[in-house]
């Protein structure tokens, strides 16, 4: 939940970082975080430009503290996520939902992708972008084998730069099949959600 708007001329100091860290976090994840300025920042928060430079002294500590809330945000997604691959071996489709759920999210998909590049480009980074897949390989490996754990891992993060590319996840045929053949486990009986749109891609 976020905080209200400011009210201007009233001191709070932590509600306004907060505001910073928030419209930075908007904008890694409208643009990415090569995007990310004092001013751009300031402005989506509705703040002086002062404001972000006084919290925050250079743009790169802004965009480690946004990385960080965007990261928080992801892992709560997974703890969500957890309790359904207690099943995955005798009935995957719960957990199989609640993964498409995350790849349905722009944000979690857009902020995930903006992880992943920031790790890739900047060392320091590099724990925080892995911070996901190492949580979802353990979780995963506490009911199939660690190297199956981690070979969905892989694909679920090809999964994540597909949607973000093309707007939208696989399928959920796609993504079942490929799931149950990593985890080396059978596919469940076929069946025809009634509700839900089957290849993934977005509906006219």
């Amino acid at each position: 939940m976020t905080d209200a708007p400011l009210t201007p001329g009233k001191r709070d100091p932590a509600r306004r970082r907060r505001a910073i860290i928030h419209a930075a976090t908007e904008i890694i994840v409208a643009d990415g975080p090569a995007a990310l300025t004092h001013r751009a920042v300031a402005a989506h928060a509705g703040v002086a430009l002062g404001s972000t430079t006084q919290y925050f002294s250079s743009i790169d500590e802004l965009r480690e503290a946004a990385l960080n809330q965007l990261a928080e945000e992801i892992d709560e997604s997974l703890a969500a996520i957890e309790p359904f691959f207690k099943t995955l071996k005798t009935d995957p489709t719960d957990a199989i939902t609640e993964l498409l759920k995350y790849l349905d999210d722009p944000r979690a998909v857009h902020a995930d992708i903006a992880l992943m590049s920031s790790g890739i480009n900047t060392p320091s980074m590099q724990a925080l972008a892995l911070r996901w897949s190492n949580h979802l390989i353990d979780m995963l490996s506490e009911h199939i084998d660690r190297e199956r754990a981690e070979a969905i891992a892989i694909y679920l993060d090809g999964a994540t730069m597909h949607a973000g590319l093309r707007g939208h996840h696989p399928g959920r045929e796609a993504i079942t099949r490929t799931v149950m053949a990593l985890a080396g486990l059978p596919m469940p009986p076929t069946t025809t959600p009634t509700t839900e749109n089957v290849s993934g891609e977005p509906k006219e």
